[in-house]
């Protein structure tokens, strides 16, 4: 099994790991890596959350948010 050593941890960052760990029941190592597998699978979306993200993007109307024209920008931009 492959072996990931940490250096520089930040002394609050290493004894808030072990107290979480001990309140977990787990060794410090068993927690670093549960805290890893969690990260890990919580920053890859579901392809139907992506789709659902894409769908919203394509429906925003600006001018519905207030916000102004993206013509009257680019003439109020070359008045300048």
């Amino acid at each position: 099994m492959p072996i990931l050593h940490v250096r520089n941890v930040p002394e609050d960052l290493y004894e808030r790991l072990q107290r979480q760990a001990q309140a977990q029941r787990r060794s410090l190592s068993a927690e670093v890596i549960t805290l890893l597998i969690r990260a890990v699978e919580e920053t890859k979306p579901s392809p139907e959350s992506t789709l659902a993200a894409i769908r919203l993007r394509r429906s925003f109307q600006p001018a519905e948010a207030g916000a102004p024209d993206s013509t009257t920008l680019l003439r109020q931009d070359r008045g300048r």
